[in-house]
């Protein structure tokens, strides 16, 4: 094998001289969207996973296509001092996390870089306009929601996480990023499926029971239970009641969910209660929400709430607005907003997720919202048609962004702010291109660390319509 270095001076190649299995020396200037390392070989593009911008790095050719090649890290030569030792075990074939060998501080550098190159590149507008990212006060054991897979490891039944890129299962007792009761969960779960020979589902033939075991953490530590079997019934299925009430106390609420469809959903359309209370008390913001299997909660609460916050921040409220929340899930965002606003008007195509916005609103005692089973693109037209002015709108969609339809129902609706909260900066500047075609202007981006040890980023975005 040939040891090459990247840009050797004097010396270019073809990029079919990159060979497949040789091996070369990598400078890495920077990460990609999954945490791999990015560099070059005399300027064809190489990924090195587990590789850091700074460094410099020896790696063998394990993948090559037309235009850029995959790397297996082999050695760091010269190492990055924002480098550290992955606390968890499993780290290096997890698929969970994607920076745990990157300091805080570090990470925290490259999320607000990820940020500000989409904003200059693909909005084309100013960095400056890109604030710090807000850190999280605790990077680790922040996730109040688990689900577990369960399969066949060398024939054996095992509970664990996904290899990355894969459905390979890895065994792991724990979790860094998971809740302690999240993880004790797991830990029974371990021990009572190799007690009991509990039937694990298998992939490939679609044969057998357990798919997965997910939990809930609420405010107080108590936590939800829900066991997914792709058989109508749960195996052992007193000895899991038994069991969790005598092992694991915090446990309150207990349900069997059937899913017997190959795919990545995790829940099926059938479940049934087992055991204790039907849902799972959480609050947000000062909020009480009623958290059933289904209910969609956000799983990193403290972040969550400095998330609203800027989102209100950036709203700016007096108390005679009316606003609309454009993709409003189960309405944690709307009822916040309905604290300071006159009438909040939430839109969301899910049905399931209006009918618990509606319940919240009800134990929330706010009278002043409304929430809407429908498409916000088709909807908003129709009730500014209907003389409705919104003062404010707020949009918080899915990773792909908005539909370009909603972006321009929201422009043509004429507010003087929109506030849009964004879990992938990429499809947000995207939108923000086109807000800026219907006349708004971005005043300013907040990045905020919603989901420490991942490449996942989270910002709230102030525009303005432009004064003509």
């Amino acid at each position: 094998m040939k040891n090459r270095k990247s840009g050797d001076a004097g010396m270019k190649y073809d990029p079919a001289q990159v060979r497949i299995h040789e091996v070369y020396t990598v400078a890495i200037r920077d990460l990609g969207v999954h945490g791999e390392g990015i560099g070059s070989v005399d300027g064809f593009t190489v990924f090195v996973l587990g590789a850091l911008p700074g460094e410099t790095v020896t790696a063998e050719i394990i993948l090559l296509k037309k235009s850029y090649a995959l790397g297996k890290l082999l050695s760091i030569e010269q190492e990055s001092p924002f480098r550290v030792v992955p606390e968890c075990p499993v780290y290096e074939n997890c698929g969970g996390c994607q920076l745990s060998h990157l300091t805080y501080e570090g990470q925290l550098d490259m999320k607000y870089r990820r940020v500000k190159d989409v904003i200059e590149r693909i909005a084309g507008e100013s960095g400056k306009l890109v604030r710090p990212v807000l850190p999280a006060v605790h990077p680790f054991a922040y996730r109040n929601k688990m689900a577990v897979p369960a399969g066949l490891v060398k024939g054996e039944a095992a509970l664990g996480c996904y290899r990355q890129g894969s459905h390979d299962i890895i065994p792991v007792s724990s979790c860094a990023i998971q809740k302690e009761e999240n993880n004790r969960l797991l830990q029974f779960a371990r021990r009572f499926i190799e007690k009991y020979g509990i039937s694990v589902y298998d992939e490939k033939t679609r044969k057998g029971s357990l798919r997965h075991v997910m939990g809930r953490v609420g405010d107080d530590g108590k936590v939800m239970v829900v066991l997914v079997t792709a058989s109508e019934t749960l195996p052992e299925e007193k000895r899991w009641i038994e069991g969790i009430q005598k092992e694991l106390p915090e446990v309150i609420s207990l349900w069997h969910n059937i899913q017997p469809k190959p795919g990545n959903t995790i829940l099926g359309a059938k479940i049934r209660h087992l055991w204790g209370r039907e849902t799972l008390t959480a609050s947000l913001c000062g909020l009480q929400f009623e958290v059933s299997p289904y209910s969609f909660f956000q799983v990193h609460k403290e972040q969550a709430e400095i998330l609203y916050e800027k989102a209100l921040e950036y709203a700016d409220l007096k108390g005679g607005e009316t606003v609309i929340d454009a993709y409003c899930g189960t309405g944690t965002i709307s009822l916040c907003l309905a604290k300071k606003a006159k009438r909040v008007i939430g839109i969301e195509i899910v049905k399931p997720a209006i009918e618990d916005a509606k319940k919240n609103a009800k134990k929330n005692h706010m009278e002043n919202t409304e929430f809407y089973a429908a498409d916000a693109g088709k909807l908003m037209p129709q009730l500014y048609r209907q003389g409705l002015v919104p003062d404010v709108i707020v949009m918080d969609p899915v990773r792909a962004g908005c539909s370009e339809e909603v972006l321009k129902a929201a422009a043509g609706m004429n507010p003087k702010r929109i506030v849009y909260v964004s879990c992938n900066p990429a499809t947000f500047a995207r939108d923000a291109k086109i807000l800026k075609s219907e006349g708004y202007e971005i005043k300013e981006v907040q990045p905020v660390d919603m989901f420490p040890q991942t490449m996942h980023v989270e910002t709230v975005v102030l525009m303005s319509r432009v004064e003509k």
